[in-house]
This record gives structure tokens, sequence and C-alpha cells, in this order.
């Protein structure tokens, strides 16, 4: 005991010797800065005007190119320019060209017959500002009470935390691997990047620097080889410049520098950056290109979180490994985005993505000149994932045949990964990235076909949300589940007959199902959408049913074998069956009706929104408007989502019909339709509009200097023209004045962003007034904007200089509240109820500011009851509006035909014309077949239906977070120990007492005076009856501690 104290004074004397800079001692209430950023990210992408790409259906050199443009051009007598591209591709066969030429239907159309020319698009230009912010201590979530609270100051050292030294020990450290970084370049002569293959310049710029240190980050998370360790330090590294300083790129930079990658054979690609732009179609179809030729792509997923249906463009590609990112708690990162796919809606429905997630909070990377510093972000995790490939497929370069292809890593990386709880599938994807168990199915990977999901349960909360929150019921619109099919066989595949349903028990044949797959699997991938639905016997019917999908895959065979390749998968699928509810608490969700960004501009629901202003979250039920969908099922209700025009439901099953912020037109079938409904068939119907004014949607365009283009938006935030057209026959119209402000309803405070009003409503109708501010009039009086002597803007933000003052409404002029009908409630003579209220912006997650769920929750009181709720029953304010209102003016300019499933252009006098009726698609169910007898452990089956409740040798593994605090921890010592620190002194002084006091007990054995006092003279004689030590002799007490000496 002695000794022990003695070491512990020693231990004292250390730390007073230690030398202590005084200047770095903080203020208790200070936080010292670890350099903890987080890579807040904006991403857009403008066409340019008159400048296309046009992609060929081969590779031809630039005189052939040049050639069969001119031909074109020619014959038509329309001038034009082919656009040189200086860089390292300029010599070689391409398969596009940049052309200027005035954009004329007649001359697209020309080029579009051309044999060879494959496709006309816009050229365009991404812009990606990227900006390093400290990660804020509390972050309030909009329209929530609970804070977000800042994590601990903990680093995560990449490399040690996947637990890769053990693959280096083994040999793999992703020797003759290549891996391509696109991004902002790198610094020449790091310290850290001894083993750069290439640096290529894609830009305008004459250097390849990286002056921002995003690509060198990434390049260090991958690769790096010094103090903060990549996971693949032997990996040969291709440095890709394709953003400038400016953070501007083209398109065709990518074009070129994929085309490069090809030449080159890379064998990893990674992608830092993404967008919403699922519509880019050249820049898609290069990324098909890029997996086609065997290139593994990985890119970030995004950082729009904790909205849903912010994928971004390549990652929310099948043939892309999309990346999520998680906290060193295993917690989904607050600002990672969330599925589902939106590019499927809306008649179809999105699927599973990301398809995996890594650590992308606090951690370390190459520092710019040298050291190392801490980002946090989706570009973060997908360096991770790719260093993580890397290593992976270095590790079987030896395999005969080669199995180093997008498919078959992708499955390793899925089958391997680790379920995180309380984490939905459209969150974490297949889970967190396991590097040594990846490692060990990769090593026992047969090429075969997998499926992602690998299983269907309706019952699993919550990784099957939102399909495990409603169950299925008879009368219901289909359920759709998209199926994503992996093909590591081969680039091409091909599905072979038919899928087949294969029930498990009577009960089983409850449920039918229908299937749409493509046929063709290209590049490595397809999709199987499985329709559910459930027979008219079981009606009354409640339990769980399960059975089996099977389809088989095929492949041409290799070089070497004689037979094709062929995988039959077996897909799980269990669901829960309840009595159909009753039509009161059945509601219709309008999802036919909604258009966002891309392809057309779309603007922003609140016009106070500036960095944002593009709706691309789809507006759907499971996206941004995910709460409403939780509020309505925790209240009892069941949503059914509509991707059919109004013409194609029964309105006898449903009770209310739920239209919230529609931008597209309407049939005039569709209006006679829901007019017969709501009058002869007790259908009642909810409106959440928004605002609309042609003069504001001129005064928000903006001119981009660099394409040299107006943008216009194709609609306001509803399209209210269509809207008024549609409510017609029921009497009420919505006016183009656009209010903002705060209100009371009842004990409820409202905020009412960027809304309409009513101004034409039954006279038996009951009207809401509230006073607000005239925000359309305060837009139209802001200052010119300085750029554009035609133009106004809602933003200056001048991205050159971020910090220059932004001019808001409320600095023009000051507001003049008037009262106006927001809110308007009406029962026809048939029985069906209209509710109308002017704004969405408080039921949609997008910018929430005050929340309002409990509204619609009354609304639909209103309109699926006999009675009025006590909300409204306290307002009496009423007002007569039932007279005759002009049309709202249609903005001339609009493009919204070429987005419109219900408009198109009419050619012989410039104005537009309605579509064909689309039909009805009715689900026809697949037979049943026979009950399938499997074995639940197939050996060659990839995924073999994990889920998080089954165990695995390797589960101990996800504890071994490497976390680094040394520079906190040792920041903290320097601070306590200092005599500026005003408790130093007290605490040493009795630090020094207590050591005296323990010292002098032990010397004089003066503690076994205390034992005595307290225990009395006889403790040292007690003995108990029940214990069961024995006495031990001298001899075996000597070879008990000898032994404990032992190393």
């Amino acid at each position: 005991m002695v000794n022990v104290l003695n070491k512990s004074l020693f231990l004292y004397l250390i730390f007073l010797i230690i030398p202590i800079n005084s200047d770095e001692i903080l203020p208790c209430n200070i936080t010292a800065d670890q350099n903890e950023q987080k890579i807040n990210v904006q991403y857009k992408t403008k066409p340019i005007q008159d400048e296309f790409i046009i992609q060929f259906t081969g590779y031809y050199n630039t005189i052939t190119r040049s050639n069969y443009l001119t031909r074109v051009f020619e014959r038509n007598h329309v001038s034009y320019e082919i656009i040189q591209r200086n860089n390292l591709l300029q010599h070689y066969p391409s398969d596009f060209d940049i052309v200027r030429f005035s954009d004329d239907e007649q001359i697209i159309n020309a080029l579009k017959k051309h044999p060879v020319i494959r496709a006309i698009n816009p050229h365009r230009q991404i812009l990606r500002y990227i900006q390093y912010s400290t990660i804020e201590e509390d972050e309030e979530i909009p329209g929530n009470k609970r804070k977000l609270h800042r994590s601990p100051s903990n680093h995560i050292r990449i490399a040690e935390s996947l637990q890769a030294p053990k693959l280096w020990k083994m040999g793999h450290r992703g020797a003759g691997i290549h891996v391509a970084v696109f991004d902002t370049g790198i610094q020449d002569g790091h310290p850290h990047f001894p083993n750069i293959a290439e640096v290529t310049n894609w830009t305008d710029e004459k250097n390849d620097h990286d002056t921002i240190g995003h690509g060198l980050f990434v390049a260090g998370v991958i690769g790096s080889n010094k103090e903060c360790l990549g996971i693949a330090p032997e990996a040969q590294l291709h440095i890709f410049k394709v953003f400038t300083n400016n953070h501007i790129s083209y398109t065709s930079w990518f074009l070129d520098a994929f085309n490069y990658a090809i030449i080159k054979k890379v064998h990893v690609l990674n992608l830092s950056i993404g967008g919403p732009d699922f519509m880019d179609q050249p820049f898609i179809d290069k990324v098909w290109d890029l997996t086609s030729n065997g290139i593994i792509l990985v890119s970030a997923i995004g950082n729009d979180g904790p909205l849903y249906g912010t994928l971004n463009n390549p990652a929310d590609q099948m043939d892309v490994i999309g990346v999520g990112s998680i906290t060193v708690d295993d917690a989904i990162s607050r600002f990672s985005s969330r599925g589902m796919t939106t590019w499927e809606l809306p008649a179809g429905y999105g699927r599973m993505k990301p398809d995996l997630v890594t650590y992308g909070s606090f951690v370390r990377g190459s520092n710019l000149v040298s050291g190392c510093k801490v980002l946090s972000g989706t570009s973060v995790a997908s360096p991770v994932v790719a260093g993580a490939v890397a290593l992976l497929a270095s590790s079987v370069l030896h395999r005969t045949p080669n199995i180093i292809n997008p498919a078959a890593l992708k499955q390793a990386l899925l089958a391997s990964a680790h379920r995180i709880r309380h984490a939905n599938m459209f969150e974490q994807g297949h889970g967190k990235l396991n590097l040594l168990r990846a490692f060990r199915i990769l090593n026992q990977y047969v090429p075969q076909a997998s499926l992602s999901p690998s299983y269907i349960d309706f019952t699993e909360c919550p990784y099957f949300w939102p399909y495990c929150l409603q169950p299925l019921y008879h009368s219901a619109i289909p359920i759709i589940v998209n199926v994503t099919i992996l093909n590591g066989m081969d680039v091409v595949g091909e599905v072979v007959g038919q899928p087949q349903w294969h029930p498990q028990d009577l009960y089983g044949q409850y449920l039918a199902l229908s299937f749409n797959f493509s046929t063709k699997l290209w590049p490595w991938s397809g999709y199987l959408a499985i329709s559910m639905s459930i027979h008219q016997n079981a009606s009354n019917f409640e339990g769980i049913v399960q059975g089996h999908v099977t389809l088989t895959i095929e492949s041409p065979a290799k070089d070497s074998e004689s037979f094709v390749q062929r995988s039959d998968l077996i897909l799980p699928v269990r669901v829960r069956i309840i009595p159909t509810p009753i039509r009161s608490h059945r509601i219709l969700w309008d999802q036919y009706h909604s258009i966002g960004y891309p392809p057309g501009y779309f603007p922003r629901d609140d016009l106070k929104q500036k960095n944002d202003p593009l709706d691309w979250n789809a507006d759907h039920i499971h996206t941004n408007f995910r709460h409403v969908y939780e509020h309505l099922r925790n209240a009892g209700y069941f949503i059914e989502v509509l991707g059919q025009p109004y013409t194609c439901f029964d309105a006898s099953l449903y009770g209310t019909l739920l239209i919230v912020d529609p931008e597209e037109e309407f049939f005039v079938e569709e209006i006679s339709k829901l007019h017969n409904d709501v009058v002869n068939k007790s259908l009642s119907l909810i409106v959440f509009a928004d605002w609309y004014n042609v003069s504001v949607m001129k005064r928000v365009q903006f001119y981009d200097e660099n394409t040299r283009q107006w943008w216009l938006p194709e609609t306001g935030g509803a399209n209210l023209p269509a809207l008024n057209n549609l409510l017609k026959p029921l009497g009420i119209a919505l006016g183009d004045t656009i209010l903002e402000g705060n209100f009371d309803l009842g004990e409820h405070m409202i905020y009412y962003a960027s809304g309409t009003h009513i101004v034409q409503f039954p006279a038996d109708g009951y009207l809401i007034y509230r006073p607000l501010n005239d925000q359309g009039e305060a837009i139209m009086q802001m200052p010119i904007s300085p750029h554009m002597p035609q133009q106004r803007h809602l933003n200056l933000d001048n991205h050159e200089n971020r910090k220059k003052h932004k001019i808001d409404i409320e600095s023009i002029i000051k507001p003049r509240p008037v009262s106006m009908p927001i809110l308007g409630l009406v029962e026809s003579s048939g029985g069906g109820r209209v509710a109308i209220y002017g704004d969405s912006n408080c039921i949609d997650s997008v910018h929430l500011v005050r929340d309002c769920y409990w509204l619609l929750l009354a609304l639909l009181e209103f309109t699926t009851s006999s009675r009025v709720p006590k909300l409204f029953l306290q307002l009496d304010e009423n007002k007569q509006m039932d007279l005759p209102v002009p049309e709202l003016e249609r903005l001339n300019t609009s493009r919204l035909h070429k987005f419109s499933r219900v408009i198109e252009k009419n050619d012989l006098d410039n104005t537009t014309k309605q579509r064909k009726l689309p039909q009805c698609f009715i689900n026809t169910p697949t037979k049943p077949s026979e009950p399938l007898v499997i074995n639940l452990s197939p050996q060659n089956n990839i995924m073999r239906y994990q889920n998080h409740l089954m165990a695995n040798e390797d589960d101990n593994i996800d504890t071994n977070i490497i976390i680094d605090s040394s520079e906190s921890s040792s920041h903290l010592s320097r601070v306590f120990f200092n005599l500026k620190n005003p408790i130093f002194i007290p605490s040493l002084f009795g630090s020094f007492g207590v050591l005296c006091v323990f010292i002098i007990l032990c010397r004089t054995r003066l503690y076994r005076i205390l034992i005595m006092i307290i225990y009395g003279n006889g403790f040292y004689n007690r003995k108990s009856n029940s214990s069961r030590l024995k006495p031990m002799s001298k001899h075996r007490q000597y070879h008990s501690m000898s032994s404990l000496s032992k190393p």
C-alpha cells in the first residue's frame, strides 16, 4: 500500500514539472476550438442557354463527329458552333459534342432523326458551394420543442474504427487498386500521399491545386499514408479536379473526365458530390457507362437531412453505392439525407436508399499543406466506403475469375452491414458498414444475383417504416414495394419467365401480388416492383400472412464455361391484414397532381426562404409530409396514395380526399367526377393551397450570368388557376393576394407563410378572417437588382461574398395587416363537406416554423362526422362571398406543358390543350403457386434474409470504435494544472494533506486502532461459520502469490 501511495505522489510531481503555456488557458465557460467543422454544401444545376450536349451512339474522332453535325445543320440552314474542349481527351475519340445553336424544335427533331445521334440535352452548369461551419451546440429542429445537443468532442480515427489494421496485418493494404477521386484537386507534394498515380485538371483553371481542402480531405480518408491514416494506404490515387476554386463545374467536364477514367481502367470512383437533378440525362448515361465498364462508383447521399425525400443524384441510382452518415454513437447523422427515391413518383413508389451508412461525423482527415482536421458530412462518409471497397478489392485480386465489379462489391457490403436499431430502411439502408464481415463474405463469394431488400416484413418496425405503420385491407389502393435486383454474375442479365408467388398456407392466398420488372438487367442491376392488394374474401379477416416470391436470373456464360449462369432468388414476404376500415376513417392523398423540381423551376411554398428556392422533395405523404402521415395514423385514420387521375378511384370507399399544394392541371373529366362525388356520393374534400401571383412570379425569376439565362417559375407555390377550375362547380375560388403573418385560432398560434385567400365561397358556408400582411406588395416594392436592370430579387445573395448583407422583405416596407378570409367550411346538399385553407406550409416539414397538424385533425373531424369541432364553433365570423370573380391570370411564359401529364402544347396556335385521359391501372394479381419448402440458410445465398434479430459472431467488432480524444484531454490537463487556475493551489494542498494522512496511518499502524474502535476488540479473531475460505499454509501462500507475478 505504501508503494502505491508513493507512486501516486510521484505522478503529482510529474504533472507539476511539465511546462504549461498559460496563454492556452481558457475561461471556464469557453470551450476550446477543436477544429470541428461540418461541410455545408449548396448544390445547383442550371441549363446554359443555347448550348446542347449532343450524344452519339459510339465513340468517333473529332473530324467524323464534325462531319455528322455539319450535314444536319447545313441541310436545315441553321448556324451553329462546336465548342472546343481543351483537355486531355481532345485528341481521343468521344461520344459527345457541345454545340451552340438557337433552340429550335425543327433542328432538334432533325438531329434526333440522325442514325448516329443518340440524344440531345441542354448543357448544364453545376454549382456546388462548399462552406465549413462549426457544429452548433444546440441546434433546434423547426416546429419541435426538442433540441439536438452537441456530441462530445471526440474524433474518429476512421481506419482503426473499421479495424482496417487487422486486414493490413494480413497483407491487404489496397495495393494494386486504382481509385479515382472526383473533387477539387489536391496539393502538390503533400506528405500524406506517396501513392498518387496521376493528377488531372478538367476545369478551365490553369492549376490543379486544391485551395478549398475538400478534395484533399476526401483523398486522405481513402489513402493517406501518414498521421491521419486512410483506409487503403497503398491504393493508387487518381485525382480528377472537376470543380474550380469558385465551386463551378459543367456537365461536359464530368463527361470528359468520366471517359478518361474508363480509359485508365480505374477500379473505384468516389463522388462526394450530388444534387437533386436526377434528369441530367447525359450525366446519368455516363454513370451507366462507368459501371458497365466495371468501375465501382461510390457517392454521397446528401446533407439535406433530416428531411425525407432528399436523396442526391447519382447516389440514388441502382448501380451506384449510395452512402449515408452515422455518428460515433451509431445514430443516423441529422444532416444525412433520407429516402425514398423520388424519380419513380407519382405512379410508382420509391426504392430503398441509402444502400448503407458509415461514420461521417467528427472524422479525422488530411488538412491543407500538412496535419489533420476534423469534418462531418456525407462527403466524408462516401470516401470511407470507397476506401473500404479499395481495401476489400485488394484482398481478392488473386481470384479467378475476377469478381471485382460494382454488383459483387455492393452485395458483399450490403450482406455484411450491421443493422442499426431504431432507424428505418430509408435512413440506414442495409445498415452500418462492417469491414471485417464484408472481407469474410467477399472471400467466400460465388457470383450470383441478390435482392435489396432481401426480405419484406410489414410487421417489423421501425425498420420497414412506413409500411409497418398501416396494415393491409381489402379494397385499398395497391401498396407498391420497389426491390432492386443486383446481378453479380455479369453486367447484363435477364429475368427468366415470370416471378411467382408462393403463399405459405391457405391464409396466404388472401394476399394478391402482381409484378412489374425489368426483363433485361443492365448495368449490373434491375428492378422488381411488387404491387400488393387483399382479396375480397379477406374483407373481415385479421391476421398475419406470409409466403415467398421466386424469380430466376440468367446471365451469359463466362469465356471458360459452356453453360449460362443462373441464380434462383427467393424473397420472403410477411404482411398483416385487418378488416376493411369504415369509410369515414379512410383518407385519399392526391399525389397525381404534384410536380416538383426537376425538371422545371417550381418555387418553394414559403417565399421568405432564400437559400433553398426549389420545391424538390416530391410532396409525398412519406417524404416532406411524413409527419402528417404519422399524426393521421396515430389518430386512427388510414391513408392511401392516389397516383392516377380522379376518374380511377371509387368515391364510395373514402371519407375524405386530401389535396395539398397541387402544381398540375386537372382533366375536364376529373372536375366533373369530383363535383359528382361531393354532391351525390358524400365524398368530403380538404384543400391546403398556396400562393399564386403572376406579377410576383415574374419578380422571383432570376438571371444567371454564367449561363446567360432567365429562370422563370412554371407556376406559383400552387397552381391556383387549375385549382379554381376544379373548385368552380362547388362555388369556391382562391385569389392572388399573397399573405403572411401570425394569428390565433382558438388556443393555437399559427404562422401563415406565403398563403392565399378565399375570394368566392357559398353563401351557406362558414369563413374565418384574420389580419395578415400583404407579402406580395412587399416583394413588388423591393429594389432593383444591381446586376440586371429589369430584375427584382427576393434574395440578393452574392456567392462571391457570402457575408454580404441580404435584403429581407421586412426591411423594405412596414407590414400593413389586412383582414382576409383564409379558412372556409361548407356542407353540400348531398352530404359531402368541403374545407379550404390557404397555406400548406404548416403541415410541410420543409422550413416548418410552427406546425398545424391539430388543424388538419379538426378539419377531418368536420369532414368525416356530422359535427363541427369546438375549435370552429367558438368563431362566429361569416361574410357572404358568393359573387362571381374573374379568373386568375396565367403566366404566358410558363413551360408547364413540357412537364405536365394533363396538358400539352397545341402546335396550331401555340396554346395548350388537354392530353388524352390515361387509362386506369388495374392490378391483375399473379395466380398463387404451391407453397415453397426451402432451406432458410442456403449456403449460396449471400443475403440469407438476415435482419437485426439474427446473431452474428462478428457483432463484437462494432464496439471497437477508436476515438481520438487526446487533444481535448491534454488541453484539459494544461488548463487545470496551471497557477492561474483559482482551484489549483487549494486542490494541490488538499491532495498532499490526504497523502500525508494515509502515509502516517500506514507507517504507525494507527488504522488498527480505528478498526478496533469501530468493530471491537474481537475483529481479528472473528470467523464466519458459513465462510468458504479455509486457512492457507505459508507454502500455498507463496505459490499463490508467485503465480500472480507470472506473465
